[in-house]
């Protein structure tokens, strides 16, 4: 079959690899008809996710056609349409039970790995590198999906693609961003950074009460269709944030504050941003968190920081003082996919909203190589891609 493959830093390619059987009774396979490119891929792409070995296939946002079907799965047959979210769960272990499903503590299959580094182990994660379990990822044309029953989504048949398949991903993760703010009637919600997540974290902003919603970001159709959604927008390039927020909230600062950003701030000038840059490009394994720094400045006293930007290494500088003199508090995870992705497929099956409007490039596999480059340097005007397996 064709997939995406990473090969090393900056170099990921369509290969021909071969065809998934499956491992354990409780999966099944899937012919994947639509995968989309995360912005979280990006970390894999430039390496700052480690634990990344040649031949690994990446994605983490696809759906497709059950085509097979392992001996112990109950919920799911030959020809049934389904998304597959993210995060790998057993729906048996302490966490799961609790909901807490991104801390899955059975199906990580490197959890030696994740150990060293973060403490305890996530739950594994399709096409997220080797502290994630190691699972071949879903830019593919055909997936093995885990623990299918616990943790997969059916969708109708009719509904198209595009309309569920950031339920994989994207949507829950901006509303879960949105919810863990702890967004109160009428409060004030910056957004940093208007990729996906961060678009679909705005409009959750609205669905959750908030009565003003900021965005923050520099490249223009992203703080476009920010504002398409009803936010406020504020240009880093063009103004300092901190003074803009202060003055935009009468220098209350803002409620809640989102990082939708991640290890990777892409910010010029400010020198924590250029110190953070310098120590990756000699090696060390430092986050870019420009972006995670600044939210907590402009965070009003007692309010709250939620962070679904993706880290993985160890940031410098962080500002504690601040964050405990105000007294703020942080909230942070993987998103616990399998608690929202049916109340946000009724959303979508409702016509109460569509999350297909973040898509900007459609394209055939073959591409998607190219598509990395042109979504990590944001040029065509490039906000979501959706690869096509199969297409001609």
């Amino acid at each position: 079959m064709k997939a995406i493959v990473w090969h090393g830093k900056g170099d990921v390619r369509c290969d021909t690899v071969p065809d998934p059987k499956i491992d354990d009774p409780r999966n099944l396979i899937i012919k994947v008809t639509s995968t989309a490119v995360c912005g979280s891929d990006l970390h894999l792409y430039d390496l700052y996710v480690p634990a990344m070995l040649p031949g690994d296939v990446l994605g983490h946002e696809p759906m497709g056609e059950v085509v097979e079907v392992g001996s112990q799965v109950t919920k799911f047959k030959t020809g049934d349409k389904i998304v597959v979210p993210f995060t790998i769960v057993c729906g048996q272990c302490w966490f799961c039970q609790k909901g807490f499903y991104s801390c899955c503590d059975t199906t990580n299959r490197d959890r030696e790995k994740a150990a060293a580094l973060m403490g305890h182990a996530p739950a594994g994660l399709y096409g997220y590198s080797h502290l994630t379990g190691g699972y071949p990822g879903g830019q593919a044309q055909y997936l093995q999906v885990w623990h299918a029953d616990a943790s997969v989504l059916k969708v109708p048949n009719d509904v198209p693609d595009e309309k569920v398949l950031f339920l994989s991903d994207a949507y829950p993760t901006g509303y879960f961003a949105a919810e863990q703010a702890g967004i109160e009637p009428g409060d004030t919600v910056a957004v940093w950074g208007c990729g996906p997540v961060g678009q679909f974290a705005v409009r959750s902003a609205w669905m959750l009460g908030a009565g003003r919603v900021i965005a923050i970001d520099r490249v223009p159709e992203r703080l476009q269709m920010a504002r398409d959604g009803k936010a406020e927008t504020v240009n880093f390039d063009e103004v300092t944030v901190y003074e803009k927020l202060q003055e935009m909230t009468k220098g209350r600062g803002v409620d809640r504050v989102i990082d939708a950003v991640g290890c990777e701030a892409h910010y010029a000038g400010y020198v924590d941003a250029v110190l953070d840059k310098a120590k990756t490009l000699v090696g060390q394994p430092v986050d870019r968190a420009h972006a995670l720094r600044e939210a907590i400045m402009c965070c009003r006293k007692a309010g709250t920081v939620s962070v679904v930007g993706v880290y993985a290494n160890f940031p410098d500088k962080f500002p504690m003082g601040a964050f405990m003199n105000k007294g703020l508090q942080m909230r942070a995870a993987q998103t616990h996919m399998q608690r929202l992705t049916q109340p946000l497929l009724d959303k979508v099956l409702s016509g109460e909203f569509d999350p297909s409007f973040v898509i900007t490039h459609r394209l055939p596999i073959e591409e998607g190589p190219a598509a990395y480059r042109t979504f990590r340097d944001k040029k065509d005007n490039c906000i979501k891609v959706v690869l096509k397996p199969w297409a001609a």
